[in-house]
């Protein structure tokens, strides 16, 4: 079913990310969320570098599945799931190279003018690219 993501970013666990119980802390998949989420976003906005992104987050949830361990490469799956005026949701499910789901989250991103100060549309290139990457994915079933 996470195969059918229309992005996927393999991320290699370091013996940083883990917790006193051995694996992977509860914190660290909001940063792998967001390691995706910038090589995502830098491909459909088009850009080359980070000052460049005119996104905020406003939300991020994350559930966990199942423990993920040191030496173990997670597939960091992310899809847009809802594209609003100014908004829009990103979906993820991370999982083990072998298949096994360990978290899936959300994030809800607003595109951001730096120099106003104020959100603003999402673009319509975006739009365009989103719609041509993912081609009718649809979310997977709870």
């Amino acid at each position: 079913m996470t195969s059918q993501f229309p992005f996927r970013y393999p991320l290699e666990i370091i013996f940083r990310d883990l917790d006193a119980m051995g694996h992977v802390n509860n914190a660290v998949y909001f940063t792998y969320m967001e390691t995706a989420r910038v090589k995502c976003m830098m491909e459909l906005f088009n850009i080359t570098t980070l000052k460049d992104m005119s996104l905020i987050v406003a939300e991020a949830t994350c559930t966990y599945k199942s423990p993920a361990h040191f030496g173990e490469t997670l597939l960091v799956n992310i899809a847009v799931s809802r594209m609003g005026h100014k908004s829009f949701d990103l979906l993820y499910h991370i999982e083990t190279d072998d298949g096994r789901l360990v978290a899936t989250g959300k994030t809800v991103q607003v595109v951001f003018d730096y120099a106003t100060q104020k959100t603003a549309p999402i673009p319509d290139d975006f739009r365009r690219r989103v719609a041509r990457r993912q081609q009718g994915w649809q979310p997977p079933t709870p």
